[in-house]
């Protein structure tokens, strides 16, 4: 879906962080003149719960209700271009798996979206909050037991894939190493915006991240 995609376009741009974009940053003039850009990638965790999957057989017979919840892991990145000293509009995309139940049920999203965030400084902290809108797909996979062989069929399992809404408020702070190189710490909170549905999980994440700086001096 196009939506997965968000994770590919941040993959593409991300090496042309590293490699260019010097002098890229227009000249000052005006409180929202363009001044660069920064990017960078960053590894999440935290915990998430709420969310339940309730299967039956296919005589009808009700399952176990399994809890959608525990330590999600993932990866992903963004890209911001700055306008003044505080505003910043870009995009940013990641990918997430949550591990659940007893018996290897898996639950995955990707996800992306524009965002915009406004950013303080002190120093060498650089605090920041801001939202990200935009849109995701979800991959569930619940097993009722264990599963054996890999290249054996599975009857007692269940699978789903659905796209929503995205919404993610989010606070931070980036800690300037260099005068190109930050450190980022933040957390957030995705929600599904859209039709609700009762797989899926929220709680906050917390992402530890590089930032690397093309702004004007």
């Amino acid at each position: 879906m196009r939506r997965a995609g968000c994770i590919r376009l941040v993959l593409f741009v991300l090496p042309v962080l590293l490699t260019g974009g010097e002098g890229v940053a227009a000249p000052p003039g005006g409180p929202l003149a363009f001044r660069g850009f920064s990017g960078g990638m960053a590894l999440h965790t935290g915990w998430v719960g709420g969310g339940s999957v309730r299967l039956t057989t296919p005589a009808g017979r009700p399952l176990p209700v399994q809890r959608v919840r525990g330590v999600p892991f993932g990866i992903g990145g963004s890209i911001r271009f700055h306008f003044g000293e505080h505003l910043r509009v870009g995009t940013e995309g990641y990918g997430t798996y949550i591990d659940y139940g007893r018996t290897g049920s898996r639950f995955g999203i990707g996800w992306g979206g524009l965002l915009v965030d406004w950013q303080w400084h002190a120093g060498r902290f650089h605090p920041f909050a801001g939202v990200t809108v935009g849109g995701g797909v979800v991959r569930n996979t619940t097993f009722t037991h264990p599963a054996g062989n890999d290249f054996v069929t599975e009857e007692g399992m269940s699978f789903r894939k659905y796209g929503f809404t995205a919404l993610a408020p989010f606070v931070g702070t980036e800690f300037a190493l260099t005068a190109r190189i930050g450190l980022m710490v933040k957390a957030d909170w995705l929600v599904n915006a859209g039709r609700p549905q009762p797989d899926f999980p929220q709680g906050p994440r917390l992402y530890v991240g590089f930032i690397f700086y093309h702004c004007g001096e």
